[in-house]
């Protein structure tokens, strides 16, 4: 049988590659900087070529890497897989994540059914206090946030792209004053989401009048408390087209045209939390189920 390399050696590649960083590696598997290093060409030497390019602060695969990476990955997440089936002896896993309550309402709810027919050892602690991102790791295992950008600090993958949807009841397009016309937000209120606070002023550049002011903003902590003001007349709604589509609420409406929108929902861990089965069986079901952007960020 031929002669294999250190397991540790393997998994160190591995976090390298993944992270992209000597420092965030060794941060996940509790070594110092060279520690890591020399494990990482211990596995160079092994295999008799270089791995990474190495350049100035950054390391990164080179074609070679990228073969290996691809090869040994899914063993090693085989193998670790098999190693906490078996240690955990069929108890419960326990997942705490973090969401927003419009999409746990919208998104997730209706699929959890087939998450617990594939996993019915997994449950779920669902968490819809603010501040998600910086409670992983303490209070969180995992949340899907609704944000510009992510922490580059924690692992991320985007679950969607949107559009900014300008929603209002049926009675803005009735009457002899319909809202027809965008200089018309000037006397409407604007109802903004906390977690979307852009979303106003990403509308009115995309409409040509960046200076545009409706006559007050109000700010909401939570999507469906939005929709159910804009169905009752007290005010304009800036949210996004999945927020508008999944509400399904005849008494709504969209108002102009939609733009594109620089938020986005992601499912975002620590690096560590995804060796973890819990992290892990989410991860990739939700990844499955909700058709994201592939890998990469």
């Amino acid at each position: 049988m031929r002669r294999l390399p250190p397991l540790s050696a393997i998994e160190a590649f591995v976090q390298v590659a993944r992270l992209g960083s000597i420092k965030a590696a060794s941060e996940e598997l509790a070594l110092s900087s060279p520690a890591l290093s020399r494990r990482v060409q211990a596995l160079e030497r092994f295999m008799g070529k270089p791995l990474f390019d190495r350049r100035h602060q950054a390391i990164v695969l080179n074609a070679d890497g990228e073969r290996l990476l691809a090869q040994i990955a899914p063993a090693l997440d085989a193998m670790s897989d098999a190693v906490d089936a078996l240690t955990s002896g069929g108890e419960l896993l326990r997942l705490r994540l973090g969401l927003l309550p419009l999409y746990a309402s919208q998104r997730l709810m209706p699929r959890l059914g087939e998450l617990k027919a594939a996993h019915p050892e997994l449950h779920l602690d669902v968490d819809t206090q603010p501040n998600r991102q910086a409670r992983l790791g303490d209070s969180l295992d995992a949340a899907i946030v609704l944000a510009r950008e992510v922490d580059p600090a924690l692992y991320a993958r985007r679950l969607d792209r949107n559009r900014v949807f300008v929603i209002g009841s049926h009675e803005l397009l009735e009457g002899d004053t319909p809202i027809l016309d965008p200089r018309q937000m000037r006397g409407l209120t604007a109802l903004v989401h906390r977690d979307m606070p852009e979303t106003f002023i990403e509308w009115r550049r995309a409409v040509g009048m960046p200076e545009l002011e409706p006559r007050t903003t109000d700010f909401f902590d939570s999507g469906p408390l939005m929709l159910e003001a804009a169905a009752q007349g007290l005010g304009v709604a800036f949210m996004l087209e999945m927020h508008f589509e999944g509400a399904r609420d005849d008494r709504l409406v969209r108002l102009f045209e939609p733009v594109d929108s620089d938020y986005s929902y992601w499912f975002v861990c620590r690096p560590r939390a995804l060796q973890t089965r819990a992290v892990k069986i989410f991860h990739d079901w939700v990844l499955g189920v909700l058709d994201p952007e592939p890998a990469g960020r």
